[in-house]
């Protein structure tokens, strides 16, 4: 039987407790993420040789600098932890399939919705930290206060869009194989876990992206454009 999402997967229940593999490889991943980064920062030099912890390091935080740049034209500072750790989480999770047994925790609508939630709750708060909160509330009745209600909505659907479209992705992709390893049990099963995990890197990239184009749209006055011109390339 196909599992459709890691909640299936209940590992341990007690009454109405139910500890599944979505809850267990969040933590685990988590755990890795924590663990990791601090092995990895724990020994930062400024010496030419660096170790390969400390150069992936610098790559993974300058491209994440960079992209950041890219799309709101600010100092990127201020929103690089939380960007840089979606990404890393969504990233991590993802090219953890690799691992025998391994259950993305992406590929259960409960965590890309929490994902999203996150993402809906900074988008008020970089942009009330940068243009104060009248300037951001003033938004939502432009360019009439009969928009409002249509602003709200946009908000609440661009959430579910942003939960959606990870939980799709993650879980189409996870099911693929499914079949393909009951149908052909070596060749076509390695093939699509390849390209999953590359397919699990892009959806990390986009999902990271969309996340920086809704809070700099909120946070700068020229947010639109910015939305205009950003969203078409992660489309597909």
């Amino acid at each position: 039987m196909i599992q459709m999402s890691p909640d299936e997967w209940v590992l341990w229940r007690l009454g109405a407790f139910e500890l599944n593999a979505t809850i267990v490889f969040t933590w685990v991943l988590m755990l890795i993420l924590v663990v990791g980064s601090a092995a990895i920062t724990r020994g930062l030099s400024a010496e030419p040789r660096l170790s390969r912890g400390q150069n992936l390091l610098e790559v993974l935080v300058v491209g994440i600098r960079d992209q950041i740049h890219s799309v709101t034209q600010q100092d990127p500072g201020i929103y690089l932890p939380f960007i840089g750790t979606l990404f890393l989480f969504i990233a991590g999770a993802n090219l953890l399939a690799i691992v025998p047994g391994w259950q993305p925790p992406t590929g259960s609508l409960s965590t890309t919705t929490a994902l999203a939630v996150c993402v809906a709750l900074a988008v008020p708060l970089f942009g009330i930290t940068r243009e104060g909160l009248g300037t951001y509330l003033r938004h939502y009745v432009r360019p009439n206060v009969f928009m409002l209600p249509f602003n709200v909505i946009g908000e609440f659907s661009r959430t579910l869009a942003l939960a959606v479209r990870l939980y799709g992705n993650i879980m189409s992709g996870t099911v693929l194989v499914a079949i393909l390893l009951s149908l052909t049990p070596f060749f076509f099963p390695v093939v699509m876990q390849v390209l999953g995990l590359l397919t699990g890197l892009i959806q990390a990239y986009i999902f990271a992206v969309l996340a920086m184009v809704y809070i700099a749209s909120a946070a700068s006055a020229s947010g639109t454009r910015i939305v205009a011109s950003k969203e078409d390339p992660s489309r597909g």
